[in-house]
């Protein structure tokens, strides 16, 4: 009795093994499941077909006019705008937090050519592989350099150093030039304004612009009175009879009344 018992316990096993395995193409159904939109998503995954677009493309571009969460305006610069790039500056202010990641962001992108104390003594050039010595941020060539132009390099590159705009965003760019003008301020460079609560550096006067002459117009003193003219009757024009209009008849011609 219980080798019978035995003999259909494993039937059924074997039974149930195979009913489980994957049969290929012939079974695709997955049977009953309690919850389906947990286990087949309803949304559509990235670059696949969707029929609720005329294009079929499940990935859109951002709607027009708008920006992103978390992303900058964007900076509106043209390659090769010199006079754009000497004008060109940001309202942002860093934190100590984000100063020491713009240092961070720096080691990892700039300091290999321009080395760590941004003297130009980067591993590539200290190493003989570069033949000419990267930027010195601290040679005066340098300490007193528009943040925009340096904008410009990162964003676009500058001779044998190549673009970092895939590298680095927007806001990281700021904290990288706020880094440098930090470390500048503090050898002979610019005031810094990058810092949290700074204020906005003032632009720098014209010093070749004339002065412009100003009219100042003469006032009355305080105390002094100021004479009131007298209003003067105005008389009304006399009254004058009109002369009765000309009668016409019917040729057109006019005739005076008896």
């Amino acid at each position: 009795m219980n080798k019978i018992k035995s003999i259909i316990v494993a039937g059924l096993g074997i039974t149930i093994g195979l009913m489980s395995c994957d049969s290929g193409e012939i079974r695709r159904s997955p049977g009953h499941i309690y919850a389906p939109d947990m286990t087949y998503s309803r949304a559509y995954d990235a670059y696949t077909s969707n029929p609720n677009f005329a294009d079929s493309q499940t990935s859109r571009l951002p709607v027009t006019g708008t920006i992103a969460r978390g992303h900058m305006m964007p900076d509106h610069l043209k390659e090769g705008d010199t006079t754009a790039y000497k004008t060109y500056t940001t309202s942002l202010r860093f934190n100590a937090d984000e100063m020491k990641e713009g240092g961070r962001l720096f080691n990892i992108y700039c300091a290999i050519c321009h080395g760590p104390n941004l003297d130009g003594q980067g591993p590539l050039f200290s190493s003989g592989k570069f033949a000419s010595m990267p930027a010195n941020f601290k040679d005066a060539k340098y300490t007193h350099m528009p943040v925009g132009q340096m904008y410009a390099a990162v964003k676009y590159g500058k001779n044998m150093m190549g673009s970092y705009a895939s590298q680095l965003d927007s806001r990281q760019r700021w904290m990288v030039i706020a880094y440098i003008k930090k470390v500048q301020s503090e050898n002979g460079g610019d005031a810094f304004i990058f810092g949290e609560g700074a204020a906005p550096a003032a632009p720098k006067a014209d010093t070749t612009a004339k002065p412009a002459m100003t009219m100042v117009a003469a006032l009355p003193a305080p105390s002094a009175t100021i004479p009131v003219m007298a209003a003067v009757p105005v008389a009304k024009p006399a009254a004058t009879k009109s002369k009765p209009a000309a009668k016409h008849n019917s040729h057109g011609n006019s005739m005076e009344s008896n």
